[in-house]
């Protein structure tokens, strides 16, 4: 067989990213023939995945403090890609971004400092095979009484369109989470969240649709088909104690609605206080394939 040319190659390469781009369209149109649905996921301790796994979760998420931190020892890292590497769901997903102290709206922030402090996060994040990263991170962007919000979203902007680039060089992706305002001052709505990430305009930020956040805010599904293609993950929760899904009955079956207007087929995570997991972790992931079942499945 003869060398293969730089030609050859390319159109290797170029052929090779067609059928992956023709093969995820086929995914996404046969959704429905096949009826399949989101998949669920729970941010949790990778030490509770055999009961999730048995409960039906695919998908775990945890904090980057505990899995991928440049603050964690080498040892203890390669601790965690030894227990992710043997889970039985996915560590999909890793939030609580930025550790407390690290500002990243406001008079405090440390430019350096924070894109050094990311540059190891999504190295360790593309060694433990984590694709997404959720920033949330109330405390850290919680702007000072006074401090002008127009400045802080500008300043904010900027610092997220670095951050973008930095994620990129990764293959991660960062999905900006709006938080109620219990929580912090800054970014309080979906609606908000989206402006910013339009504004960012970078493959590599884009939006966690967080309905909890979103029902504590008093927030329309509408603004989830405003946002559109712009969500690469929704995550989940009862409205008036954060409570598991099923736990108080809530009725997700809007915001499901709205995710199905606009054709989401990402995964749906639970990030919620638990009591009793062994009772309460069964019922959310049948409590919601139930609703999105009723949803999804409905083509009238």
């Amino acid at each position: 067989m003869g060398l293969i040319t730089k030609e050859k190659m390319k159109a290797i390469v170029a052929f090779t990213l067609l059928i992956s781009v023709l093969q995820i369209g086929c995914a996404k149109r046969s959704n429905l023939n096949n009826k399949t649905l989101p998949d669920l996921g729970f941010v949790a301790s990778i030490d509770n995945d055999s009961l999730l796994y048995a409960s039906g979760f695919k998908l775990i998420g945890e904090t980057v403090s505990k899995t991928i931190s440049p603050r964690l020892s080498h040892t203890a890292f390669t601790n965690n890609l030894e227990k992710i590497k043997n889970a039985k769901t996915k560590l999909y997903l890793c939030n609580v971004l930025f550790p407390a102290g690290l500002k990243i709206v406001g008079p405090e922030v440390e430019e350096e400092r924070i894109l050094s402090y990311l540059d190891s996060v999504f190295l360790r994040a593309e060694q433990a095979g984590v694709p997404l990263i959720v920033l949330g991170s109330g405390g850290v962007r919680r702007i000072p009484e006074n401090y002008d919000y127009n400045r802080a979203k500008v300043d904010f902007i900027a610092l997220c369109k670095k951050m973008a680039e930095l994620a990129a060089k990764r293959q991660s992706v960062i999905a900006l989470e709006s938080l109620n305002s219990t929580e912090t001052n800054f970014i309080n709505t979906l609606k908000e969240a989206t402006e910013i990430v339009k504004r960012v305009n970078h493959p590599n930020f884009r939006l966690n649709a967080d309905i909890y956040h979103m029902m504590k805010e008093s927030e329309s599904p509408q603004h989830i088909i405003d946002a559109g293609d712009l969500i690469v993950h929704v995550e989940i929760a009862e409205k008036d104690k954060r409570t598991v899904p099923g736990v108080m009955g809530d009725d997700f079956r809007p915001y499901f609605e709205a995710l199905r207007s606009i054709d989401y087929y990402g995964p749906i995570f639970i990030e919620a206080r638990v009591g009793d997991a062994a009772t309460e972790i069964p019922r959310a992931y049948t409590y919601l394939e139930e609703q999105l079942d009723e949803i999804y499945f409905n083509t009238n």
